[in-house]
């Protein structure tokens, strides 16, 4: 499978994954959009799992538009990173990008959901809390992004070391 079939597999994948029984912000989408940001030489194949998401957000519903555009605007983010990463791509460099996914997902869709709604007093108390009550969706959003990015690259580089090893067993 070459890599762009590989990211339309992975974005079918966080599209069906949004329709199935899972935790809170337990998804492959962050992963899949870092995966497809390093691994796609034309940008717009690293759009495709955010095109999932928007396409299964017709099927789920919308919400507020100015949140939703944080959320987007956070995993357009994962693209650059992924860009970033394939330059110095290792198993470390990998869990740091899945990282700093996590991390900006929950800075920018927080601070978005405290300043654009009104659950919470517009001040650093309501943006505490904001943040407070947020903590274990970001756990569950670290866990997942962790383990698939884990996964995503683990088997394609594995594979690709698989490949290589074929190739040559069978020129010698």
């Amino acid at each position: 499978m070459n890599k762009y079939g590989l990211i339309i597999f992975i974005s079918l994948l966080a599209f069906l994954g949004r329709f199935l029984p899972h935790l809170p912000n337990f998804s492959p989408l962050y992963a899949s959009l870092i995966f497809s940001g390093a691994y796609a030489s034309r940008m717009r194949w690293a759009f495709l799992p955010l095109l999932a998401l928007l396409v299964s957000d017709f099927f789920i519903g919308f919400y507020a538009w100015p949140i939703m555009l944080a959320v987007y605007l956070s995993l357009t983010a994962n693209i650059f990173i992924g860009r970033k990463l394939k330059k110095n791509l290792n198993a470390l460099s990998v869990l740091n990008a899945s990282l700093l996914s996590a991390l900006l997902f929950f800075v920018i869709t927080n601070t978005a959901v405290w300043y654009l709604g009104t659950w919470y007093s517009h001040d650093i108390s309501g943006l505490m809390s904001c943040y407070t009550l947020a903590i274990p969706f970001f756990k569950t959003t670290i866990a997942s992004t962790v383990l698939y990015s884990g996964l995503m690259f683990g088997a394609y580089e594995g594979l690709l070391v698989l490949k290589k090893s074929l190739l040559k067993k069978i020129t010698n």
